[in-house]
Formats: C-alpha cells, sequence, structure tokens
C-alpha cells in the first residue's frame, strides 16, 4: 500500500528535501526523534522484511564470527557461502534478500548484524542530510514513510 502512495509522492519529498534545507538542524532531529519512538513501536517488521529483501547488509568481521557461531559452522565456511567483498572491500552479505529471511522473519534476529538491528536509523542525528538517503526507502519502510509524512505536517511543509 506505502509503495503506491509513495509512487505519487516523489516531487513532494524532492520539494520537502528543499523545504527542509533552511531549517534547524537540532530542531529537525528532535522531532524526528519523536516521530521515531511514536511510530515504531506500531509497525510489527516481522510482518513486513521488506528492508530484509531489498538491502544490501554490510557485515562486519565480527559480527561475521558471531553469527558464524550461532549456525554452527566454521567462520571460513560462513563467508564462503554467505560473503562477498564490495569494491570498497567491505564485506557485505551475498544476495538479495537475506539468506537469513524465513517467512519474514530473521532467523538469525539475536545475532543479527548492526545495520539490520539499526534500521531504518532515524534515531541517528543529521536527518536532513540524510534524508535523500532515507527517502530511498520511504515507499518501502512503513516506518520510514510515517515519520516523513508526519514531519511534513509537523514542519508546516503540508497542512491536513
Amino acid at each position: 500500500m506505502i509503495r503506491s502512495l509513495a509512487a505519487g509522492r516523489e516531487d513532494e519529498n524532492d520539494a520537502f528535501r528543499q523545504f527542509l534545507a533552511n531549517m534547524n538542524t537540532d530542531a529537525i532531529d528532535e522531532i524526528v526523534f519523536r516521530l521515531d519512538k511514536e511510530v515504531s513501536p506500531l509497525v510489527d517488521c516481522t510482518k513486513c522484511g521488506a528492508c530484509c529483501k531489498t538491502l544490501m547488509i554490510n557485515v562486519t568481521p565480527e559480527e561475521a564470527k558471531t553469527v558464524s557461531n550461532h549456525l554452527g559452522i566454521e567462520e571460513t565456511t560462513f563467508r564462503e557461502k554467505y560473503i562477498e567483498h564490495s569494491m570498497q572491500g567491505q564485506m557485505i552479505i551475498n544476495t538479495i534478500p537475506c539468506h537469513f529471511l524465513e517467512n519474514k522473519m530473521c532467523t538469525v534476529y539475536e545475532h543479527r548484524f548492526s545495520e539490520c538491528r539499526e534500521f531504518p536509523h532515524l534515531d541517528r542525528k543529521n536527518f536532513k542530510d540524510r534524508l535523500f538517503g532515507t527517502l530511498t526507502h520511504y515507499a518501502m519502510c512503513p516506518i520510514i514513510f510515517n515519520v516523513v509524512e508526519k514531519l511534513k505536517l509537523e514542519t508546516g511543509f503540508k497542512q491536513v
């Protein structure tokens, strides 16, 4: 449902980015942090799993070791089976969707990678500077979609 709503709002979102550019960064962050705390508990990510179906996930050496231990396999086997290296040399999961997504649920959830744990990153400072990247996930993530739409209202960009 949000995918179809989002498709019609690309021009609006571009205008919103420009609108926010002149606003106080700390004030915007404060609003986004509050909205994230309001919206996130209302979304059951296990009913969605869209991020696991679409995102490229970076993996640290420590995370590779932890997950391989959890799976009961040698780390070298884990790396051969699940990891590739980006052009910048970072370790990334070698498939999209993620190997560990099953029935919209993460099979390594307690040991999931930090990028998975921290997504959608709405608790990080400088939201304005990251808005372009955040909007790339606007049509996919219900949390991002709803926070952005509420932010449009709270900043006066959009009227009810």
